[in-house]
């Protein structure tokens, strides 16, 4: 069964002005081909009756890749909301606190990861199986499901994600991505 485009969580303006409709027009122009590469890799085969997760970590090469790719932006979508939400609440802003010691420290370690990528790829914040949370960069495709820690947040570091409205700043991407965290949808992939 090949899998579809998912639809935006919120209409493909609400972001603005933090990220503009023209920028998420781009990005989604991506997840589309990466969602049509990996429907004709598994067009026919068994891979095909897969849920994506469990494509992402059963495939390798460019199928991974582009499988990964898929997953990951259908997760940074769900991260964002428009004017995102105040702050962690209950439980998520306890395990913040307790392991970056604040929000703002949150903030500024998951920043001075993704500044410090060279070329592309993710940055997410990530709850490790002993509970622990963390910051974690990956490569290009790369992504934490494929790892033990579940990942709760991810920020495109790609330059389709933020050249349009940013051309090289990333700092600048990185400041409108903090108007625009769900927090509640990060509460709510805590593992217990």
């Amino acid at each position: 069964m090949p899998f579809d485009l998912p639809r935006l969580p919120f209409d493909r303006t609400a972001l603005q002005p933090h990220l503009s409709a023209a920028s998420l027009d781009l990005h989604l122009g991506h997840h589309r081909a990466y969602v049509e590469s990996v429907n004709a890799r598994i067009d026919g085969t068994e891979l095909a009756e897969l849920p994506l997760d469990d494509l992402v970590r059963q495939s390798q090469g460019t199928l991974f890749d582009a499988a990964a790719q898929a997953w990951n932006h259908a997760f940074f979508w769900e991260g964002l909301r428009p004017r995102g939400s105040a702050e962690p609440q209950a439980r998520l802003a306890e395990l913040i606190g307790r392991h970056f010691g604040d929000l703002r420290r949150l903030r500024e370690e998951f920043d001075r990861a993704a500044l410090g990528l060279f070329g592309s790829g993710w940055v997410w914040l990530v709850q490790h199986p002993n509970s622990t949370l963390a910051v974690q960069v990956t490569r290009n495709a790369g992504t934490p499901l494929v790892g033990q820690s579940t990942p709760l947040l991810g920020c495109d570091l790609w330059e389709h994600a933020y050249y349009t409205d940013f051309q090289n700043d990333r700092a600048k991407y990185l400041e409108a991505f903090w108007k625009v965290v769900n927090w509640d949808a990060v509460a709510m992939r805590l593992r217990d």
